[in-house]
């Protein structure tokens, strides 16, 4: 293990924040900073990129400078599926980027999938006809902008995910670059060839030339310019968020799955090389192996989980922040019967329902906003016990624990609510920030700092265990209130309810 320490950029979709590493596992330093969202139409999510750029490259000279130690090697985790189209020559943006909770595209999903399109699609990329993807993204954009459209061809422009555009400006343009974790999300990817796929780029009207190269997550891409963080610094590891938390968690191997509790949920299973199709509403995407290398794993996306107490705070002002939700859960001895489905920009798995939308239910005189911020918490636990169970019947394996992490994993209660639910013990490692712990691991290995994975896991201490501690009977109850309140918010959006016990 060589001296020095890691810088990880973890670019989120509402801040980007900054941690300089140890090779010992220390957390040297950390800086945060939230950016704007944008809504300009219902259902349309658009970020600036310039001013992700101007924040992420902000909180990394803020980390770099408390830190005050040599770093030897750069990690990138993103947002996935979120797209920039920027000039390659003066490396601007060509408008706002198109962020992956952004559902315009719902119409042109619908379309494709008329005309026989989904098979195929999920065949090769293992995912769904959904907006959430980002391939969709861009055919909008070229139908909607001739001019975009045309340079597009022409070749005078790039597109790519948000490490794509990072990489970009952090390299000054002379790297245009990605990983198959990103690669995966875009409609555009071949799962099994590794690479994009022409029959697809055609499908979504993106020529090959404007796209990133894609490269090992662990690896070369390129340097950090010295003029932007004060040294030139080797970019050795990039992943999307999800991915980058899978390998943080050290669930390397096939059979092992993390959650991470962000802006969304995502509960990720890795299936080693083995490419495991999924039957009940999840999706096929790549990974990252013991090296860094390509694996696969079955992903459950739920679009809306920490954001719900966001919209509590910001949008209802019943909060004044995300942290005093706990002891507000817990001056409730229950739920009353009050569900929140935070289906604000439709429901992921295992229902991807994309014209779906958000609903309370059970109501009456007495409920109070503790009982909403319970209800947004208990969400929560129950669309990741849906997602678990999916994947289990896919893989076929029962889950003996689940590893959790992000944001809303530093919540006790909602730990303890949901080992109830789940009826399994949740384990949160010490160290919640794990998709920048996974850039870092990535980065680090490339660079040397960590001569295997289990030298990288071996630096970093245990966490905690919650154990489940509630009845079956209580379980049972409550899960059945939740089956109720999806059923309702289904057949209100004017779609078809779920089938009973589709999950059970």
């Amino acid at each position: 293990m060589s001296a020095g320490a890691v810088l990880a950029i973890d670019q989120g979709t509402t801040g980007s924040a900054a941690l300089v590493i140890s090779a010992e596992g220390r957390v040297l330093s950390r800086a945060y900073s939230e950016f704007t969202q944008h809504f300009p139409q219902p259902g349309w999510v658009e970020h600036d990129a310039e001013e992700i750029w101007a924040v992420t490259v902000r909180v990394a000279r803020e980390a770099l400078a408390a830190a005050g130690t040599e770093v030897g090697a750069l990690g990138v985790t993103n947002q996935r599926e979120t797209v920039v189209v920027w000039d390659p020559v003066t490396l601007r943006p060509l408008g706002r980027a198109i962020v992956w909770q952004d559902r315009r595209t719902s119409g042109l999903c619908r379309r494709l999938r008329d005309a026989g399109h989904e098979e195929m699609i999920r065949r090769r990329t293992g995912l769904l006809l959904d907006p959430y993807f980002s391939g969709t993204k861009l055919r909008w954009l070229f139908e909607n902008d001739t001019e975009l459209a045309a340079r597009a061809h022409a070749g005078e422009l790039a597109v790519g995910t948000i490490d794509s555009w990072l990489v970009a400006r952090l390299t000054g343009g002379r790297v245009h670059a990605t990983d198959p974790t990103n690669a995966s999300r875009t409609l555009l990817y071949d799962l099994d060839e590794g690479d994009w796929h022409d029959e697809l780029l055609g499908l979504m009207g993106v020529p090959r030339r404007i796209l990133p190269r894609v490269r090992p997550s662990s690896g070369d891409f390129g340097v950090a310019h010295g003029d932007l963080l004060g040294a030139e610094i080797p970019i050795g590891g990039v992943a999307g968020d999800q991915q980058a938390a899978l390998f943080g968690q050290g669930c390397w191997e096939a059979g092992t799955g993390k959650c991470t509790y962000g802006t969304g949920a995502f509960l990720l299973f890795n299936t080693g090389s083995e490419r495991v199709s999924s039957r009940h509403g999840l999706l096929t995407t790549a990974a990252c192996s013991t090296t860094g290398g390509p694996a696969f794993a079955l992903e459950g996306s739920i679009f809306i989980a920490g954001a719900a107490i966001q919209w509590l705070r910001d949008g209802l002002g019943l909060l004044e922040d995300a942290a005093a939700s706990e002891a507000i859960a817990r001056s409730l001895s229950g739920n009353a019967g009050v569900y929140l489905v935070p289906a604000f920009t439709g429901l992921g798995a295992p229902w991807w329902q994309a014209d779906a939308r958000g609903a309370i239910t059970g109501l009456t005189r007495g409920t109070t906003r503790a009982h909403l911020v319970r209800a947004a918490l208990e969400a929560m636990a129950y669309g990741t016990r849906d997602v678990l169970r999916a994947m289990e019947r896919d893989a076929g394996v029962r889950a003996t624990a689940l590893r959790v992490d992000g944001g809303a994993a530093r919540n006790d209660w909602l730990l303890e609510f949901m080992a109830g639910i789940l009826g399994l013990s949740v384990r949160r490692p010490a160290m919640v920030e794990t998709t920048a712990l996974g850039a870092a691991g990535l980065a680090g290995m490339s660079a040397g700092m960590w001569r295997s994975p289990d030298d990288f896991a071996a630096a970093f201490a245990e966490g905690r265990t919650f154990a489940s501690g509630m009845s079956a009977a209580k379980r049972e109850e409550l899960i059945a209130g939740w089956r109720q309140a999806v059923d309702g918010t289904l057949t209100a959006s004017g779609l078809s309810p779920r089938a009973a016990g589709a999950l059970d």
